[in-house]
């Protein structure tokens, strides 16, 4: 059976009480609204901090918080890796190279026993080993087992440790006559030879430290105790002399021609995005992928990134794109449930898109439970009932609806909580605002807004406690004015709503700041600052407010 698909369902940054209890609520209804238990799996997700009351509420409906997302970019786990496996950087050349051909690869990886990776050889590398290398001892230099040697050669070793490795002196061919062979031979040399019995003797006379006796030509036991006794090895082959001195070369250990300085590897949670522009830097064919703990995988190549698969995503609470994870615009986005105002969000291909004018997401998938007949649990219910308390501030904000109403009533009966008592409780585990830092307080609730080439921030925090609200202001004030500057906002706002007065301190900083808030609710302003009777709802009346007043300008 094939692995299902992750998709992920998420809310917007800064995330509210909607934006989590949405994401679970609407993970949970996909799953069990598959067939056959369905090719997807769905992963609620966060993409920034819980606030203190989004906590109390998972707190109490027993649930975790769900997993943090801040970027839907693909990653390296996302492409297809080959899973070319790492080798032991001892085997020969000539392995190695039939190793790559087997496998089809241009590039081999030489791992240690934990599969840790110490370099690379290519077929470049190879060929260059083959090539260009005109030094008689590199066959030594390399160190080169002399199991690779018997293996290449096709050799039997009849005097020697299979074991230990040829590692002094230079490859020749004893081609002269033995009287001769003495002024060219020198100790530790590796000497291929026949079978002429004379030649041999010479050989280990001469302090050689290896013969290699071609065309399977017997060894007498008078040369093997020589040998023996002169600490001489002695390797005999089928092949001819021009073939063993041709192949001797491919015994040499691949580690002695691998890179392993300056390797330029990637981490399986690499976003491709990061990668691709380093990639395009070397002109590598393939690059190593490490997991976590530094072992490695397999590799890529730059063709990889054209067959990378876009990860699958749900937006809840939110259609605008400066208010979504960090590159969202290359992730495959399959839905969005939402109840906000349309924004700046595109797609390439349809999506099932559901917006209606309620005031709550939650609201909006209390419907969808019911249109596809799905029983909603008790846990699942106090959280679609806690984020349509919270979004409507208990029924207060102008966003209600009477659908609101309904959804909270019948949601607060399946999960067995009265909602004022619980609307109450919640609010005051999120208003305990006197502990909290300036910037806690600021990004607890905070969305960005594109209009007409505008950047516009608007914060806001809500309390049963005009005391509090008054106490934190004074922070608030500077901090907003820095946020301003340091997010590079056009405009800035920042709101302190009393649910139970049902009223707003407007906060504001950026060029006629001021003019558009007293434009657009004709209140006065005064040090950047505006009492706002009856305004408590961010999206239906200060945003709606804003945007008609700017657009208006523009206009003009």
């Amino acid at each position: 059976m094939a692995d299902k698909r992750s998709v992920y369902i998420v809310g917007h940054k800064n995330p509210d009480t909607d934006s989590i209890c949405s994401a679970i609520s609407y993970a949970y209804l996909k799953e069990h609204a598959q067939k056959d238990g369905g090719m997807e799996h769905y992963i609620p997700c966060r993409a920034g901090a819980v606030s203190a009351e989004t906590q109390y509420v998972l707190d109490k409906f027993h649930f975790s918080q769900p997993r943090y997302l801040d970027n839907i970019g693909t990653r390296v786990k996302d492409m297809e890796i080959r899973m070319t496996p790492g080798v032991n950087g001892k085997i020969s050349v000539k392995d190695a190279w039939e190793l790559m051909k087997t496998q089809n690869v241009f590039t081999l990886p030489i791992t240690d026993e934990e599969n840790h990776l110490q370099g690379l050889v290519t077929t470049n590398d190879i060929a260059k080993s083959y090539m260009d290398e005109n030094d008689s001892a590199i066959v030594s230099v390399a160190k080169t087992p002399y199991r690779n040697i018997l293996k290449t050669l096709e050799a039997e070793m009849i005097v020697g440790d299979p074991e230990a490795s040829l590692e002094q002196g230079k490859v020749i061919i004893a081609a002269a006559n033995p009287d001769v062979m003495e002024n060219y031979i020198e100790e530790h040399d590796c000497v291929i030879l026949g079978n002429r019995y004379e030649s041999q003797l010479m050989a280990i006379l001469a302090g050689a430290g290896c013969i290699i006796v071609c065309l399977g030509a017997q060894v007498s036991r008078t040369i093997q105790h020589m040998a023996a006794e002169h600490g001489t090895t002695i390797l005999v082959t089928k092949q001819d002399t021009y073939t063993v001195a041709r192949l001797i070369n491919q015994a040499m250990p691949v580690d002695f021609f691998m890179r392993s300085e300056g390797l330029m590897t990637f981490g399986m949670n690499d976003y491709t995005d990061d990668i691709q522009e380093a990639m395009s830097r070397k002109r590598y064919r393939d690059f190593p992928i490490l997991d976590s703990k530094g072992a490695y995988v397999g590799t890529i190549s730059r063709r990889n990134l054209l067959g990378v698969h876009k990860r699958a995503l749900i937006l809840v609470d939110h259609n605008e794109i400066s208010q979504a994870v960090d590159n969202v615009e290359n992730a495959e986005i399959m839905e969005i449930i939402d109840h906000h105002r349309l924004g700046s969000l595109e797609t390439i291909n349809p999506v099932f898109f559901r917006n209606e004018p309620v005031g709550c997401t939650a609201t909006i998938i209390w419907r969808m439970f019911h249109e596809k007949g799905i029983k909603i649990p008790e846990d699942i219910a106090g959280l679609l009932c806690s984020a349509i308390l919270s979004d409507t501030l208990a029924f207060r904000s102008p966003t209600c609806t009477v659908i609101d109403q309904a959804a909270a009533k019948e949601l607060a009966m399946i999960a067995g909580i009265d909602p004022e008592e619980h609307a109450k409780a919640m609010f005051a585990a999120g208003s305990r605002l006197r502990d909290k830092t300036p910037e806690e307080i600021f990004y607890n609730d905070f969305k960005t807004f594109d209009n007409n080439g505008l950047t516009i921030g608007i914060g806001q925090v809500t309390s049963m406690n005009q005391i509090e609200l008054d106490e934190i202001e004074g922070r608030m004030k500077p901090f907003l004015e820095k946020q301003y500057t340091e997010k590079g906002l056009d405009l800035a706002f920042f709101m302190l709503t009393n649910i139970i007065d049902e009223d707003t301190t407007m906060l504001c900083y950026g060029k006629d700041a001021g003019e558009i808030i007293h434009d657009a609710f004709g209140v006065h302003v005064k040090d950047n600052e505006a009492k706002m009777k009856g305004v408590v709802s961010r999206k239906k009346q200060v945003v709606p407010g804003l945007m008609d007043t700017l657009n208006r300008d523009q206009d003009l």
